[in-house]
């Protein structure tokens, strides 16, 4: 919603427009309610969920009897890229390299088509590296930071 004040002809408006589906508004002029059709309404964008992938598992090589061969996985995990889903301007950075994260934490605050888009957390780990800062544009699938 939005609030605004208009002074017309020596008298002041408290107007409050909420958009709602489609191109109509619900327009408050000083307590007044109002149904409004605007054909200047672009149509709201759809956040995108994307599925993530499913990790990859690597076999085994088999291992002989008696072989010493070192065969467990690395301890931890890899560092994993943050990247952007969408282009935009990076409005907040909330992390620094060296915070632990939760899963779903909000990291970062991006805005892409005048909305603002919450960047968040895709698993629980420390922040290794931050590739962007406050006011840096970015593009789809650029890294912003690493989570191990």
């Amino acid at each position: 919603m939005k609030d605004y004040k208009f002074k017309i002809n020596g008298n002041e408006y408290q107007v409050s427009i909420e958009e709602t589906d489609d191109n109509m508004l619900n327009v408050n002029v000083n307590g007044v309610e109002y149904r409004v059709e605007s054909d200047d309404i672009a149509p709201k964008p759809v956040p995108v969920s994307r599925p993530r992938p499913k990790p990859i598992m690597q076999a085994e090589a088999p291992v002989a009897a008696g072989s010493t061969a070192n065969v467990d996985t690395p301890a931890g995990g890899a560092e994993q890229p943050i990247k952007t889903p969408l282009p935009g301007v990076v409005l907040d950075v909330f992390v620094k390299e060296g915070d632990a994260v939760k899963a779903g934490q909000k990291i970062l605050l991006l805005e892409a088509m005048k909305m603002e888009n919450n960047i968040e957390a895709d698993k629980d780990g420390v922040v290794k590296a931050v590739r962007v800062k406050k006011g840096d544009s970015v593009q789809e699938g650029d890294v912003l930071m690493l989570i191990a």
